[in-house]
């Protein structure tokens, strides 16, 4: 079985593809951003020490910056995983520059509640960066 790090790591390719049927906040026929976990892994530590970023705004700013309208929603968000995940994985490494995955996961959200981590690391980095989220 993979590791988080080897899940993040890999060579996958984005795809760039038409949207063809309205769903989540996308309409049909606008050019939709499928990322790769690299590519969010790159954004997410682009975010400013004690700055939360809003989901919707990375997968506005990644589809701007690959010539697309929105991000794939199911795809970030399966991206998003592997980054925390992976980056929780080098903590436990005792690595100590880590992807700051709590810059934009909600500890209120899903995925949060679905992290090794757990939502009390979140909090305690969001805390230690005196991050509020809106």
């Amino acid at each position: 079985m993979k590791t988080w790090v080897e899940k993040r790591d890999s060579e996958k390719k984005h795809k760039v593809k038409i949207n063809p049927k309205s769903w989540a906040d996308m309409p049909a026929g606008i050019k939709m951003l499928i990322p790769t976990p690299i590519i969010v892994d790159t954004y997410v530590n682009q975010i400013p020490i004690g700055t939360f970023k809003q989901v919707k705004d990375l997968r506005k700013e990644m589809a701007n910056d690959y010539s697309a309208n929105m991000s794939c929603p199911m795809v970030t968000g399966i991206c998003l995983r592997i980054v925390s995940e992976s980056s929780y994985e080098e903590f436990g490494l005792g690595i100590k520059k880590i992807t700051p995955f709590w810059r934009i996961v909600d500890p209120k959200s899903k995925l949060a509640a679905k992290l090794t981590c757990g939502i009390d690391f979140i909090v305690k980095n969001q805390n230690k960066e005196k991050i509020i989220i809106n």
